[in-house]
Order: C-alpha cells, then sequence, then structure tokens
C-alpha cells in the first residue's frame, strides 16, 4: 500500500474523537488546568506552583533572563508544535496558524492532551522547537533546575526523572498522528525508555488524560476506562 495512503488512513483514526476531548490548543489549555492538583508541580525543573505563579524561590530556580516569565505557568508540547506540523501544507502556506486555524488534524495533535505539560514559562519559551539530547553537565543556567538548553546546538537535555517520559510522549505522538521520528532522535527515546520506565506519577497522569482523550498512552501501560465515571 502507498505510504501516504496509510499515512493518511492513520490520521483519519486519530480523528476519531471522544466526547470530552478538546478540539483546538486552546480548549486543550482549559482543560490541562483541571487535571493537575491546584498546587502541583511543573515539568521541567520540578518547581511547585499554585494557580498561574511558579514558586521559583522554594525550588531555586534562577531565572536567566525573563524573571516575569520565570514566574509565570505555561504549557508546553513535548514534541514541539513544529515538529507536529512544519511538513503539511498548512504550514508551508502560512505556518503554525494557518493550521490551527484550517487543518482539522494538526488541530487534533496540538490540542493533544497526552502531549501537553504545565512548563516555566522561561524555560518553555528557551526550549523553543529544539531537540532533545545529551549536553556536557553544566550548572547555574537556572539556578538549581536539572534541565540545560544549548542555544547554538540548538537542543535541550531534560532533567533525569522526565526523560523516560518525553520519550513514551514522543512514541505516542509518532503512532497516533504518523510523525516520523529520525533514526538518531528513535535510539536516543528508546535509551531513555529503558532506562528511566514508567513511575507513578506518570502512570496516574496517563489515566487521567485517558479519561478526558478516550485513550491513554500505551507506551506508559494500560488505563481502566471504566474508572473515568
Amino acid at each position: 500500500m502507498n505510504v501516504r495512503i496509510v499515512a493518511l488512513l492513520l490520521f483519519s483514526v486519530s480523528l476519531t474523537a471522544h466526547a470530552d476531548a478538546p478540539r483546538t490548543f486552546s480548549e486543550a489549555k482549559r482543560i490541562a488546568w483541571n487535571l493537575y492538583a491546584p498546587q502541583s508541580t511543573e515539568f521541567y525543573c520540578g518547581c511547585k506552583y499554585s494557580g498561574h505563579r511558579v514558586d521559583i524561590a522554594g525550588c531555586g530556580y534562577v531565572p536567566r533572563k525573563s524573571a516575569s516569565r520565570a514566574q509565570r505557568i505555561e504549557w508546553e508540547h513535548i514534541m514541539p508544535a513544529w515538529q507536529i506540523g512544519h511538513l503539511r501544507q498548512c504550514w508551508q502556506d502560512g505556518g503554525r496558524k494557518n493550521c490551527t486555524r484550517t487543518d482539522p488534524v494538526y488541530q487534533h495533535a496540538e490540542a493533544d492532551l497526552h502531549n501537553l505539560v504545565p512548563s516555566i514559562g522561561e524555560v518553555n519559551g528557551d526550549r523553543s522547537n529544539f531537540s532533545f539530547g545529551w549536553l556536557p553537565v553544566q550548572s547555574g543556567q537556572y539556578g538549581s533546575c536539572l534541565t540545560q538548553v544549548d542555544f547554538k546546538a540548538r537542543k535541550v537535555m531534560p532533567r533525569p526523572s522526565i526523560r523516560g517520559m518525553i520519550a513514551r510522549t514522543f512514541f505516542y505522538m509518532s503512532k497516533q498522528y504518523a510523525l516520523p521520528l529520525s533514526k538518531q532522535d528513535r535510539q536516543l527515546y528508546e535509551a531513555w525508555n529503558k532506562t528511566y520506565p514508567v513511575e507513578p506519577w506518570e502512570s496516574q497522569r496517563n489515566q487521567r488524560v485517558a479519561c478526558v482523550m478516550g485513550r491513554g498512552n500505551d507506551f506508559v501501560g494500560p488505563v481502566n476506562m471504566k474508572a473515568c465515571g
């Protein structure tokens, strides 16, 4: 079967939406606030936050450049929007805004809550659409935060405790939306998936997200849809 036809078939499957699943990124962000406790932990640095405000002093985070953005929560795509959409025609015709406005396949992928996490705004901005990978360990870029960004190499090394989840999210997005992963990325994520196995917090999050999306991330583990209420 033609590869393009296979991809289209996979995309059509991905568009089968659960009744409660967000239809747009804006909807996804509103729903995401309810998936996490009112006082929770953001993704890249493990800092506590309450509402939209991050307790950067409590986790030893030191702003690299923007103190105001460092203190607010933003919603981060683990697989960046650029990777989801840049090969699609809508992106070629008008970038991300055009895809968000006109392309149903992109809209569903951009709004997928399995790929969305709360992040310190400054780190979200610094990460941009950079790929994940290994970097020489250097301390102090964001104070005590263990995530590092190399702007010249356009690469991010996340803190160890989230590397496995990142890998499993990329596997999920690749399968769900027929998004290719490079050989280098797949090898990296296979190593992270093995080295950093699923922890209870990741399974619990997978269950909560599954109840909204109508499906879990199979790379994390099974979910109980009957428990969704």
